[in-house]
């Protein structure tokens, strides 16, 4: 019997990101099938404004793969601060970017109850991850409270448009497994992100990444699919694997898929601004 996880269930975010493996699954076929050739890393560290000897946290940092994809555009003064929800993803990281003398602690952490003192960072980043949070505006209220006033806060997500054909593959495969890629109404998206971050955060700004799949393979796919929200026997798995390579050949042997991703840039006001989202929409 298949069984699809909830978004923000706990359980679901330790087991899912226990590890690297999952999110290696995910992350190999978007660098194979993506159309743009412009990775996804390298241009959402093209949108960060790093002032002069920075204070950066990134929470829910994986295996750190947004800092091995720019290593060699790391600003020198920066100090930063990786963290994960998983001790398994921080051990990861560590162990990636160890010999890196920018990253100068790696530590489990709670987005929702962040241990650090009142306005002590520069920058936090949140990629791909606010979705995940069960209380999502405690997050951004401690968010709020670590950044320095004027600082910026980088929270990248997806649109309710991302992956839509290959939800559509999923259901027509298994119709109880309509849930593999829905995300909730109340989730942290790209229609609703600048409207929650408005409530904490001044000047909120998007800007969209524009790319797509074209999958020409069968065991790639699968495993994407399979990475993520569900569970499903190992039988179930070679109905899949058939079910999708039928769906390539229907397809003249490509299957194209929407991607819809990007990130919001926010301040942090000073005492003289005031907080509102400007819901700037830029796309590159």
């Amino acid at each position: 019997m298949a069984k699809v996880h909830s978004i923000s269930d706990p359980n679901y975010v330790s087991t899912q990101y226990k590890n690297a493996s999952n999110l290696k699954a995910r992350i190999r076929l978007h660098r194979k099938f993506s159309t743009n050739p412009y990775g996804w890393q390298r241009w959402l560290f093209d949108q960060f404004r790093f002032p002069p000897q920075c204070q950066v946290l990134e929470l829910a940092c994986g295996a750190g793969s947004l800092w091995l994809d720019n290593l060699d555009r790391i600003p020198p003064g920066l100090e930063i601060i990786l963290s994960d929800f998983s001790a398994g993803m921080v051990g990861q990281a560590r162990s990636n970017l160890k010999d890196c003398p920018s990253f100068r602690q790696f530590a489990v952490i709670d987005a929702q109850s962040i241990p650090f003192p009142n306005e002590c960072f520069d920058i936090v980043i949140a990629n791909h991850m606010l979705y995940h949070i069960p209380n999502m505006g405690a997050a951004l209220s401690d968010i709020k409270r670590v950044l320095i006033p004027g600082g910026r806060f980088y929270a990248s997500t997806i649109g309710q448009n991302h992956l839509k054909e290959l939800t559509d593959l999923v259901i027509k495969f298994d119709p109880q497994l309509a849930a593999w890629g829905s995300i909730p109404v109340d989730s942290f998206t790209l229609e609703n992100g600048s409207t929650a971050m408005g409530d904490y955060f001044s000047e909120v700004s998007l800007y969209r990444y524009i790319d797509s799949l074209v999958v020409t393979e069968v065991n790639p796919l699968v495993d994407y699919i399979l990475s993520g929200r569900i569970e499903v026997e190992p039988a179930q798995r070679l109905g899949l694997e058939d079910f999708v390579e039928q769906a390539l050949q229907e397809n003249g042997g490509e299957f194209r898929i929407t991607k819809d991703s990007g990130v919001f840039e926010a301040n942090k006001m000073t005492q003289a601004g005031s907080k509102g989202s400007n819901d700037h929409d830029k796309r590159y």
